[in-house]
C-alpha cells in the first residue's frame, strides 16, 4: 500500500486571516464584492444576511483545492488517492466531533443541513416515542416528526414560561420513549434559548434532547456535555463551509436500531437475494458516496473557529453592540423579541417599519444602499405571526396573494464579512427611510417583484 504523505486535518493556522488589532480573524471570500446601485455608483456589498447562509471561509476554500487534488472515492479503494480521501473524511469526523464537545460513545454522522439532520433522528424514532416542540423552532425542527406523536408547546414569551411550559407538557404525556427538540439561538429574533433551564427538566422526566445549533454554532461554543443534550445538528452553510455538509452528532443506539436513511452502498455490508446486512455506525446512514469535499470545509471551518473563537467573538461583539438600540430609536421602526431587548443574543436583529411591505424595505436597502439583508417569515412561520401580533394567515388567501410582503420582517444577521461601516451604512438608510419615506417609485410586476422605473434588473455572468 502507497504510503499516505499527508497531513489528515490540511488546514494552515495562518493564511487566510485578517489581522484587526492583536488577535486574527478569519476572513471570507466574500471579501471586497462589489455592487452597482439604482444611482449608478458602486460600492462595496454589506452582506447583513449571515444567517442565512455565510460565505466561505478563505480556509475552508484552502482545505477543499487541496483535498480535491486527491479527491477519490471513500472506503472503496486501495489506490493512493483513494486512501487520502479516506484519511481526510475519518479526520473531518474527528474534528467535527471535537468542535461539539462529543463523547466517547457518540458517533458524527455527515448529512446534507440541519433539517436533513433532524429527519434523519426523526426516522431513527423507537415506534412511540412522543416529540415536544416549541411553536417558535425553525421548520427544520419543527416539521419533521410524525404528527400523531408530536406535541407542539405554545410560544413562551419569558425563560421561567418556556420552563414552565415544558414542565407541564413532559408530566402530562409520559412515554416510554420521548425527544425534547430545542433550538440553541433563534434564527429570527437571535435570542440565545435557555437551555441551561430546559435540558435539565427533559433529562428529569426521562426524556431525550436534540438541539438545533444552527444559529449558535457560528457565534458561540457547543458542547454536548455541557449542554446535558443527547445530539445536536447544524449547517455547513451557516459555518462559512457552504460545500453542501451538515452533520449529527450524538447517541448511537437510536441510530444503530434504525433502518439505514438511505438504503444502497455503503450502508450494506453484505446482500444476497434474501437478506441485507447493514452496517451500525455512521456509515448506516451514509449510504451512496459521501461528500468528502464538503466533509472537509465542514472541518475546515471547525477547526478555524476553535482556533480562533475568541477572536471572532470580540469582532462580533464590536460589530452588534447598540445595533438594536440603534434602529429602535428610528420612529416608526419596531424591533422584535421574546424574551425582551436585553435577552442574550447572537449578532441578529428583526424589524419592521410602520407602513412598508417588509420585502419592499429589504429590497430598497439592496438597489439603493448596497445592503443585502433577509425578509419574509424566515421559514420560522409560527413564530414571525407571533411577534407581529397575527393569528396567522390562511394558505393562499387573497390578503397573502395580494401583499407578498404583509405580515413578515426583515431580518439583520452579522458575521465576519462585516466591518463597522456597513452598519453605520444600514442603520442611516432605515432612518432615511423611515424619516421619510422611498426615494423612488416602486411597484411590483406581475410577478410579485418589486421594481423601479430606469432600473433594470442587474445583469449577471455566469461562472462556468
Amino acid at each position: 500500500m502507497s504510503t499516505i504523505a499527508t497531513d489528515p486535518r490540511p488546514l494552515a493556522a495562518g493564511p487566510g486571516l485578517h489581522v484587526a488589532g492583536p488577535s486574527p480573524v478569519p476572513t471570507t471570500l466574500a471579501a471586497g464584492l462589489t455592487c452597482r446601485l439604482a444611482d449608478g455608483r458602486v460600492v462595496e456589498h454589506a452582506n447583513l444576511d449571515h444567517g442565512a447562509s455565510a460565505p466561505a471561509l478563505t480556509t475552508v476554500k484552502q482545505a477543499v483545492d487541496s483535498a480535491t487534488r486527491s479527491y477519490a472515492s471513500v472506503h472503496r479503494g486501495k489506490g493512493h488517492a483513494s486512501q487520502v480521501s479516506s484519511r481526510y473524511y475519518e479526520a473531518a469526523r474527528d474534528e467535527v466531533g471535537r468542535f461539539v464537545g462529543a463523547r466517547s460513545h457518540d458517533i458524527v454522522v455527515f448529512t446534507r443541513h440541519t433539517t436533513d439532520s433532524m429527519n434523519l433522528l426523526a426516522s431513527a424514532l423507537p415506534a412511540g416515542t412522543i416529540v415536544f416542540v416549541f411553536e417558535s423552532e425553525h421548520h427544520a425542527t419543527l416539521l419533521p416528526w410524525a404528527p400523531e406523536t408530536t406535541v407542539r408547546l405554545p410560544i413562551p414569551h419569558t425563560v421561567e414560561e418556556a420552563g414552565e411550559i415544558l414542565e407541564a407538557a413532559l408530566a402530562a404525556h409520559p412515554a416510554a420513549h420521548r425527544l425534547v427538540a430545542l433550538t440553541a439561538a433563534s434564527n429570527v429574533t437571535g435570542e440565545v434559548w435557555p437551555l441551561h433551564r430546559l435540558t435539565p427538566i427533559a433529562r428529569l422526566h426521562g426524556a431525550r434532547v436534540v438541539i438545533d445549533a444552527a444559529q449558535l454554532a457560528p457565534h458561540r461554543p457547543v458542547d454536548l456535555r455541557r449542554l446535558g443534550a443527547d445530539w445536536v445538528a447544524f449547517s455547513g452553510h451557516k459555518l462559512y463551509a457552504p460545500y453542501g455538509a451538515g452533520v449529527l452528532v450524538g447517541r448511537r443506539d437510536w441510530l444503530d436500531a434504525a433502518d439505514p436513511y438511505l438504503r444502497g452502498g455503503g450502508a450494506s455490508v453484505a446482500a444476497t437475494r434474501t437478506h441485507v446486512a447493514w452496517h451500525r455506525g455512521p456509515a448506516r446512514h451514509e449510504g451512496g458516496s459521501p461528500n468528502v469535499l464538503g466533509a472537509v470545509a465542514l472541518a475546515a471551518a471547525c477547526a478555524t473557529f476553535t482556533r480562533h473563537r475568541a477572536a471572532i467573538e470580540d469582532h462580533e461583539r464590536a460589530l452588534f453592540e447598540g445595533l438594536q438600540d440603534a434602529l429602535a430609536a428610528i420612529p416608526g421602526v419596531r424591533t422584535h423579541s421574546l424574551f425582551g431587548a436585553e435577552h442574550d443574543r447572537v449578532p441578529v436583529v428583526t424589524f419592521t417599519v410602520e407602513g412598508l411591505d417588509a420585502d419592499l424595505v429589504a429590497t430598497i436597502l439592496s438597489v439603493e444602499h448596497g445592503i443585502g439583508v433577509r425578509d419574509g417569515r424566515f421559514c420560522a412561520h409560527l413564530l414571525v405571526d407571533e411577534l407581529l401580533g397575527r393569528a396567522g394567515t390562511a394558505i393562499g388567501s387573497g390578503a397573502q396573494q395580494r401583499s407578498a410582503g404583509a405580515g413578515s420582517a426583515v431580518r439583520v444577521s452579522l458575521g465576519l464579512g462585516n466591518r463597522p461601516e456597513h452598519v453605520e451604512r444600514l442603520v442611516a438608510a432605515v432612518r432615511d427611510l423611515a424619516e421619510r419615506g422611498p426615494r423612488r417609485t416602486w411597484r411590483r410586476d406581475v410577478q410579485g417583484v418589486w421594481r423601479t422605473p430606469g432600473v433594470p434588473e442587474a445583469p449577471i455572468d455566469l461562472p462556468w
